[in-house]
């Protein structure tokens, strides 16, 4: 899938580029792909020198974690909840903690703690795959609820729209928060589906249950504050809990009397070698989505979407929003650069940018997670992953789209 993915790009980049030149006369769209390979390549270093650090810096701490039994001890909590959607996952297995980690981190919107989080849970999962080259059940659901990005405080999102000049920047707060619902739902689900998970099981729903409550009472009690008291408890609870990880890590290792600077560095210098391995992939996947960008195939795909809108006689105003959800399958750096652009030019509060705001949201960047997670352990054959993932996208760009309809449509 990702081989036919990859060379699609190209394909479909190289028609748009002829037909630019051949119909419309444009001899330097070949000089924009041309540029557009190698400033995707630089921004593929660029984006591995960040990794680098991060990975770094938080495999340090979750090697401290692992040694003083907090790994351990999320993995025998959730051990019966796991037994029954990933049945091949041995109770207490590392890796369970590790995903109840990661899921947390990006709940919280922490993308920096989730991301080397997730990838050493992967590699965990990698151990137990009996065929390393293809992706297991564990792994395929794993990565489809990660892709999904249950996201509980946007809080970059409400950055973005701060520098833009946002008088309310958390005025997408719910919005989002009911679209990236809407996408892990469908994710779960889709691959429930194809892979035959018993989620009425009493088990399942004991768990998955009083977590719907919880969350549902969460939301209600945050329709009551205000703005401004909203946004000082997103920035609070993010850095809190992101600081809080740390010292209870490097305190119960302490605690436990463990040499956790050797810990940290012993860690360390696996973050390092994972982080090597990903510039290949990186690198394939940027530059094959900057040809399509550069060619024109974008534009002509948005044309399309706006006459047949148009020829239904539906409210266009959701298809100045599209390029965010276009490219954010492919590109997290370009998805943010068209959320940027449409503010700008649309105004931060207008319609399209809420809706592009909310799509940012509602999801992770599916074929980049692809790219690292499968990539960092060696997958080639991501199996039903691919679709599933993009289902769940797909669900949480429609239900943005309904949602802000039902928020600002009179706006």
């Amino acid at each position: 899938m990702l081989n036919a993915l990859w060379l699609g790009f190209f394909v479909i980049g190289a028609i748009a580029a002829l037909a630019q030149w051949l119909l419309g006369g444009n001899s330097q769209v070949f000089a924009s792909m041309v540029q557009a390979l190698f400033s995707m390549a630089r921004l593929s270093v660029e984006v591995m020198v960040l990794l680098f650090g991060t990975l770094t810096l938080w495999l340090g701490f979750l090697r401290i974690a692992e040694k003083a039994g907090v790994v351990q001890w999320l993995a025998r909590a959730l051990g019966p909840l796991f037994a029954k959607l990933m049945p091949e996952v041995p109770r207490g297995h590392p890796a369970l903690g590790l995903i109840t980690l990661n899921f947390a981190a990006n709940a919280l919107g922490l993308d920096n703690a989730a991301t080397p989080m997730g990838l050493k849970a992967m590699r965990e999962l990698q151990t137990l795959n009996p065929r390393p080259d293809t992706a297991s059940n564990a792994q395929i659901l794993f990565l489809v609820l990660n892709a999904s990005s249950l996201t509980l405080l946007p809080v970059t999102i409400f950055m973005y729209r701060m520098q833009q000049g946002a008088p309310d920047p958390t005025l997408v707060f719910l919005p989002i928060l009911l679209a990236t619902s809407a996408s892990t739902l469908v994710g779960l689900l889709t691959v429930a589906v194809m892979q035959r998970l018993p989620l009425w099981h009493p088990v399942v729903l004991a768990y998955l249950l009083p977590t719907a409550l919880v969350l549902g009472g969460f939301m209600a009690l945050l329709t009551t504050l205000s703005a401004a008291a909203l946004a000082s408890l997103s920035s609070l609870l993010g850095n809190l809990t992101l600081f809080g990880l740390i010292v209870l890590f490097v305190g119960l290792g302490a605690w436990r009397k463990l040499p956790v600077y050797d810990h940290f560095i012993e860690g360390a210098k696996e973050g390092f070698d994972v982080a090597k391995g990903l510039l290949p992939y990186l690198v394939a996947m940027l530059c094959a989505v900057g040809v399509f960008r550069a060619s024109g195939a974008l534009e002509y795909v948005l044309s399309a979407i706006r006459w047949l809108v148009d020829a239904g006689g539906w409210d266009a105003r959701f298809v100045d929003a599209l390029p965010t959800a276009l490219v954010k399958p492919f590109s997290g750096s370009a998805a943010r650069a068209m959320l940027i652009e449409t503010m700008q030019s649309q105004g931060v509060d207008s319609f399209a940018a809420l809706a592009a705001a909310t799509i940012q949201g509602s999801t992770e960047t599916t074929f980049y997670v692809l790219a690292v997670y499968f990539g960092a352990v060696g997958i080639q054959r991501a199996r039903h992953a691919v679709g599933c993932a993009l289902l769940a996208e797909l669900a949480g760009v429609v239900a943005a789209i309904a949602v802000c309809y039902q928020f600002f449509g009179t706006m």
